[in-house]
């Protein structure tokens, strides 16, 4: 439903299933001064089932922008033959085909790790077929409703037609976040319950299909972008961290001028004449 370049044959589970998480942890320094943790612990799911066009970056640029303000980081990667932890701070779930998406679905609903950890207020950020999955249905690879987690309150279809392309949406001004730029590859149609709010109006794209791109509700965030997306927009990474950490203090300017300019020239081509 999602990337939906084809429909792959899934091979054997792993066969590790007593094994835990596998963990990354870098060491526990203060935080900035403002009373947040010592160190930030990101979650990222599912990586044998929902990885596609690169969204590891995401996992990537959140731990370099908390270093880089002395926040300490500790990454857990869980496969889909794992326990979801549910202590986690932040959560990323990334792209993936059709059946994988199904698998990971199911697969989540059964463990309940995620959901939990959502109740109890950590962040979840979700890009394209994790985007869907924590909605409370999506489209399988004939059309057929799936249930999600219900972590949004949205619902997902198969449109008309494919959104293939570079994406630039202006973000909801209450969440204080800079235009959006990353690039889309789904048929979905995702449509909003009352209560949960578009992450972005889109400028060009697809999106949501509705003219909205991605949807937020407390401190659950799903969207289509890939790019990887909190690479190419920094502010929107900060933001999640923020609501882990509180207040961030700025990054030396000299650390950032690969992602401005990466910023620059996708902006740049989106606003130039076709």
């Amino acid at each position: 439903m999602s990337e939906g370049l084809g429909r792959h044959r899934l091979g054997p589970r792993n066969p590790r299933e007593t094994q835990g998480p596998q963990i990354s942890r870098a060491p526990s320094r203060p935080g900035p001064g403002h009373g947040g943790p010592a160190a930030i612990r990101l979650v990222w799911v599912y990586p044998d089932l929902l990885s596609t066009y690169g969204d590891r970056g995401n996992l990537l640029m959140l731990a370099r922008r908390a270093r880089l303000r002395g926040i300490g980081v500790e990454i857990v990667e869980v496969n889909s033959d794992q326990r979801v932890p549910v202590d986690g701070d932040i959560y990323l779930l990334g792209g993936g085909e059709d059946l994988p998406q199904v698998l990971a679905a199911r697969r989540l609903r059964a463990d309940g790790g995620l959901t939990a950890a959502a109740d109890r207020g950590a962040v979840i950020f979700a890009v394209c077929a994790g985007y869907q999955i924590i909605g409370a249905e999506f489209g399988g690879p004939e059309g057929e409703p799936v249930p999600g987690l219900s972590l949004l309150d949205i619902r997902s279809g198969r449109g008309d037609r494919r959104g293939v392309g570079e994406v630039t949406a202006d973000v909801d001004p209450a969440l204080g976040v800079e235009r959006l730029t990353g690039f889309e590859n789904h048929q979905g149609v995702t449509r909003r319950g009352p209560d949960v709010k578009p992450l972005a109006t889109v400028l060009t794209g697809v999106g949501n299909g509705d003219g909205t791109e991605g949807a937020c509700h407390g401190r659950v965030v799903g969207t289509y972008l890939h790019g990887p997306v909190l690479v190419r927009n920094p502010s929107l990474a900060d933001l999640l961290l923020s609501w882990v950490a509180g207040p961030l203090p700025a990054i030396d300017p000299r650390q950032e001028d690969l992602v401005l300019k990466l910023r620059r020239e996708r902006l740049a081509a989106q606003s130039s004449p076709a």
